[in-house]
């Protein structure tokens, strides 16, 4: 796979036949400068040529974007969001904390017979900069087998908390099956910051190119303006043509 910067030109684009899943090479720099409020540096991450470990979004999706829900499940704010989902007939993807997901299994349960993708989120959300590889791979796998447990599918997605990555991480990822993915860098919501709802569909429709993967949290601050702002965009992009899937089938396509 090539990782391709969006504004590469269109004839590249024609000459090339392969599929453009966008990932990461040269947007690392725009990652360390957009996640900064998540840890002082994004990525320890050393990409080569040719891989395809990490997921960003996909150019090559015309008319669909992936929205993601990272650190759920929440017993009031995730089954709202799947109410609004299904009113608009859209799928999305849950990136759950292990410890929430054993606390409400039955909304897991939810979350995936409604057709959502569910992916590892690590059991704690402890900071990977901070802990050895033998404790991710606890955090992971711990995860990923209670997940199993409820739904009867394990879990290929993996989303680190704060974004952060380094080899070692990868290297147990792709061990584990699974496949690291962050967000398109100008869809963080900042939703765990509760800021108004209008501020969050504003930002999301006006950044917003095909292919995009939208970042939001389930878990996050008193008076979550999540669900509030996930309608308003919704019920915006539904109007424009926009389909709402996974971040599997966005990938795939």
């Amino acid at each position: 796979m090539s990782f391709v910067q969006e504004d590469m030109n269109s004839s590249r684009l024609m000459n090339s036949n392969k599929r453009f899943v966008f990932a990461v090479s040269a947007i690392v720099l725009v990652f360390n400068l957009s996640f900064s409020a998540f840890s002082d540096k994004i990525s320890d991450y050393e990409f080569e040529k040719g891989e395809s470990n990490l997921y960003v979004g996909n150019r090559s999706a015309k008319n669909c974007i992936a929205i993601t829900f990272d650190d759920g499940p929440h017993p009031v704010y995730t089954r709202q969001i799947l109410d609004i989902l299904e009113k608009y007939d859209a799928k999305a993807t849950f990136f759950m904390i292990g410890q929430n997901a054993e606390k409400y299994k039955d909304i897991v349960k939810d979350v995936h017979l409604k057709g959502h993708e569910i992916g590892n989120h690590t059991y704690t959300h402890p900071d990977l900069r901070k802990i050895s590889a033998s404790s991710f791979l606890d955090e992971i796998e711990k995860t990923k087998n209670l997940i199993e447990e409820i739904t009867g599918e394990s879990p290929k997605l993996f989303r680190p908390p704060g974004g952060y990555l380094n080899n070692d991480i990868v290297n147990i990822l792709q061990n584990q099956q699974e496949t690291a993915v962050l967000w398109s860098w100008r869809q963080d919501t900042r939703d765990w910051e509760c800021p108004a709802s209008e501020y969050i569909v504003a930002s999301v429709i006006k950044n917003l190119k095909d292919g995009d993967i939208i970042l939001f949290h389930d878990f996050n601050c008193k008076n979550s303006p999540t669900p509030e702002a996930l309608e308003k965009i919704l019920s915006e992009l539904s109007q424009k043509g926009y389909n709402f899937v996974t971040v599997s089938e966005l990938m795939s396509m």
